[in-house]
């Protein structure tokens, strides 16, 4: 399973971004795999931002951007989204989608390039 993000970018503190992650084999459907995103700012670990279930129907968000972030999926599109509202320069890293266990939200998948969000005036 090979995941594509896109939708990073450098924005202001307080403003919003909206990542996608969508399958790059065409024809591949999300719909039967949990999705997490995760992220790695420079000199520190990858940490997990968010998971949703194959249904959507559960969600799990870190308490650093919980009330800011909104996992969602779209399994018609393939595509799972993370919509980020309200950011901070902490938010700054590499933003990666992959599959997840669930409901531990472990990364069961190979990492991807990742999309780059810099958030800073």
């Amino acid at each position: 399973l090979r995941l594509v993000e896109s939708g990073g970018g450098l924005v202001q503190p307080g403003g919003s971004l909206r990542l996608s992650c969508i399958a790059s084999e065409p024809g591949l459907n999300l719909d039967a795999y949990g999705i997490g995103w995760f992220r790695q700012a420079p000199g520190k670990e990858r940490e997990r931002v968010s998971c949703i279930t194959s249904n959507g129907d559960t969600t799990k968000y870190a308490d650093s951007v919980k009330g800011r972030f909104t996992i969602s999926r779209d399994n018609a599109k393939r595509t799972v989204y993370l919509q980020m509202d309200s950011l901070k320069p902490d938010d700054t890293g590499v933003y990666h989608c992959t599959a997840v266990s669930i409901p531990s939200c472990t990364p069961v998948n190979s990492w991807g390039q990742g999309t780059q969000v810099t958030v800073s005036s």
